[in-house]
């Protein structure tokens, strides 16, 4: 299972941290990746990070802003958002990749995740 959490109002400028709480499989044999959906458009893949160290990805919209990270003690995964802008709007989604391979770099491709968790709602407001 996987649940989303640290989702809120906040301005334009401020910064949100969102945590992924994952349960019921290795927490370390699967790569993680961060989704978001906003209103009347496609899911999009925000960020991912896998095993090993492997390069983290960002998409091209949040770079320099978001920062994704991982307690392995606490089978978390973290998404910082700083200087937040009214597109980061949206219902934001975490996902466990089950057949992430060690070496193997991460992917922002939503068929790529098998699990999915609840979302929870970021709107920033300008």
């Amino acid at each position: 299972q996987l649940q989303a959490s640290g989702g809120g109002l906040v301005q334009v400028g401020g910064s949100l941290k969102l945590s992924c709480a994952t349960s019921g499989f290795t927490f370390t044999d699967v790569g993680i990746g961060w989704f978001r959906q906003a209103p009347g458009k496609e899911r999009e893949g925000v960020s991912c990070i896998n095993l090993g160290d492997t390069p983290r990805l960002y998409a091209d919209s949040v770079k320099g802003r978001f920062t994704i990270s991982k307690d392995d003690a606490n089978s978390t995964v973290y998404l910082q958002m700083n200087n937040l802008k009214p597109g980061d709007t949206g219902v934001y989604y975490c996902a466990a990749d089950f057949g992430a391979n060690w070496g193997i770099a991460c992917a922002l491709e939503s068929h790529f995740y098998d699990d999915w968790g609840q979302g929870t709602l970021v709107t920033v407001s300008s």
